[in-house]
């Protein structure tokens, strides 16, 4: 399991698509507990880094350990005490939050009764007791999410692969997913591995970042020590600063001359 604390260790990580590299030598380290941020623009290669250490696709060279296994040897193992919510998961709208999770539940082995206990106690964190029983079709995208968290955790992974949580939500339900990751991350005192390219989401719920730029990493540390090394406002002006978004107002207004 974590080594003295370490949940997921890379060594030298790449993958190439072809001529494309996706990610580029990455060293990382994440520690158990922690709520790690990986943020970086559209195509940056956070998916990639997920999709490799969560088991679902061979890196080209490199190695990595997640949970005190080896990527290349143990994935199955990886995949069992691990969970993922995709950035586009789906959904079963003719099913109930209870009959979705049974059948997420069974995907694992759990029993009937194992099942409904850790349901219970999942639904009773996200305060879904009293929609438990309605079809998720009529559910908000918060509450969707909030299903879709629940059976990423249902299998009590040690290790949640979060990626972009809050891309689809509007602003209260992005809230909302911002402040149910803080609340389980202190109740059942899980790993979450969170990439975004949203700086609001990591700011809030992250203690350590890094910012990946076309499959290199490019920074990292605590939001406050990105902020102080850029000398930033905050960490978006910071992220801006590493990622460059500065406006080119004359090539954008040249059309006029």
């Amino acid at each position: 399991m974590p080594q003295n604390g370490v949940c997921i260790r890379t060594n030298h990580l790449n993958k190439t698509f072809g001529p494309i590299p996706a990610v580029r030598d990455l060293d990382l380290e994440v520690h158990e507990g922690s709520r790690f941020g990986l943020l970086g623009p559209n195509g940056a290669g956070k998916t990639t880094t997920v999709r490799i250490l969560s088991g679902l696709l061979i890196q080209t060279s490199g190695t990595a350990t997640v949970c005190g296994f080896d990527i290349n040897t143990h994935r199955d193992k990886i995949k069992a005490v691990t969970g993922l919510l995709p950035e586009t998961p789906g959904l079963y709208s003719k099913l109930s939050a209870v009959e979705f999770l049974e059948f997420i539940g069974a995907l694992n082995g759990y029993s009937k009764d194992a099942s409904h206990r850790r349901i219970d106690q999942l639904l009773a964190i996200l305060g879904l007791e009293s929609r438990q029983d309605d079809l998720l079709e009529s559910y908000s995208s918060g509450m969707k999410q909030k299903v879709l968290v629940a059976s990423t955790l249902l299998h009590e992974p040690k290790l949640v692969f979060l990626d972009e949580p809050a891309s689809r939500l509007d602003p209260s339900a992005s809230a909302l997913v911002k402040e149910l990751i803080l609340a389980l991350a202190e109740e059942t005192a899980t790993t979450f591995f969170v990439c975004t390219h949203q700086t609001s989401l990591a700011e809030d719920i992250c203690d350590v970042i890094g910012i990946i730029i076309n499959g290199q990493l490019m920074t990292l540390g605590s939001p406050q020590e990105i902020i102080a090394t850029a000398k930033a406002a905050n960490l978006e002006k910071a992220y801006l600063k590493i990622v460059g978004g500065k406006v080119d107002r004359q090539a954008l207004l040249a059309w006029r001359a």
